[in-house]
């Protein structure tokens, strides 16, 4: 039998921790996780503690090796090249490798990206699938290269997308879809048998990091539009609007197809399962809100201690575009 794979792990995200548990147990027999890097702690909460991200804290409480470069730099080169990596697993790390880091282990760097390339190249492919309203996005499994998002790729995981899947949801299924998709590909890359096909350069599209201004809502958009992108911001940024001069967070949402009427953004009424507003080409009910310093709520628990009036006009904000077909500026 042969030996494991001597595999390093970059990441940074919760989005790797179910993979880490496989790699840590029924995954040993693939492969001997060496050594694990990530982000430096930062400070975080309220209370502005200084913390691991959520792999550092994982690998805090297991024997492995732990770098938290605050950048890639000579040192950190020679302190990776001295666990004899065979082959370096990268998910949602956050910096960019040169060239050097790249060719490091004897097998490559390997990526884990969370669409189906060549779609949504980019910093935010979770929230983006979802927004756009896919009916499904999935792991793919390829070569790093210096082009954002553009190595080869050897194989793909697909999960569904619900109709009222939020972003979060998403993650989770994705974050179980990546343990199938190395689980196959580590004995095949150990034999030399694991083929990286070129992706269809002309059919990529991209996205970019999300920021706090993505949350804008226009009810002049059509009610299955503003559901899907309701529901890929959540958890953030979130959609918010403003009403009575306060900031609602819109957890999820879904589109209803009647006639419609009064202006976008008009409330309509409250139903058992969300509120209902008016939109440009059909009628989105809103099936969550937070108001701030609150929790996520259901429709009718929120609505009784934050009641909203029909004939009420919830203002719209322009959306800023998601997807390009080249890359953001960075």
């Amino acid at each position: 039998m042969a030996e494991p794979l001597r595999l390093l792990f970059m990441g940074s995200d919760p989005v790797a921790l179910p993979l880490l548990d496989w790699l840590a147990g029924e995954g040993a027999s693939a492969a001997t996780l060496v050594g694990v890097v990530t982000g430096p702690d930062r400070a975080s909460g309220r209370g502005q503690e200084v913390r691991p991200n959520a792999v550092g804290a994982w690998a805090a409480q297991r024997p492995f090796p732990i770098l938290k470069p605050e950048k890639l730099d000579g040192d950190v080169q020679a302190q990776m090249a001295a666990l004899r990596p065979d082959v370096a697993l990268v998910v949602a790390y956050g910096h960019i490798l040169k060239d050097a880091f790249i060719s490091l282990p004897r097998l490559g760097t390997l990526n884990l990206h969370a669409s189906l390339l060549p779609a949504y190249r980019g910093a935010s492919p979770i929230q983006t699938a979802v927004a756009c309203g896919d009916k499904v996005t999935g792991m793919s499994l390829m070569r790093i290269v210096r082009e954002l998002d553009a190595g080869p790729v050897a194989d793909t995981e697909t999960v569904p997308i619900g109709r009222l899947d939020t972003a979060a949801e998403v993650e989770a299924k994705l974050a179980l879809a990546a343990i199938p998709l190395v689980r196959r590909s580590l004995p095949r890359l150990a034999a030399g048998q694991l083929e990286f096909r070129p992706q269809d350069g002309a059919a990529a599209t991209f996205c970019r990091r999300l920021t706090k201004a993505d949350g804008a809502i226009d009810f002049a958009a059509p009610a299955a539009e503003l559901a899907a992108r309701v529901n890929g911001l959540n958890p953030w940024p979130s959609a918010t609007v403003e009403i009575d001069g306060v900031p609602v967070k819109l957890g999820q949402a879904e589109a209803l197809y009647g006639s419609s009427f009064g202006s976008p953004g008009t409330v309509n009424l409250q139903d058992s399962e969300g509120l209902l507003i008016m939109t440009g080409s059909g009628i989105l009910r809103v099936r969550r809100f937070q108001r701030p310093g609150g929790r996520m709520l259901g429709a009718s628990e929120f609505l009784r201690g934050f009641p909203v009036e029909a004939g009420a006009v919830i203002a719209s904000r322009p959306m800023a575009p998601l997807v390009s077909s080249r890359p953001f500026p960075r």
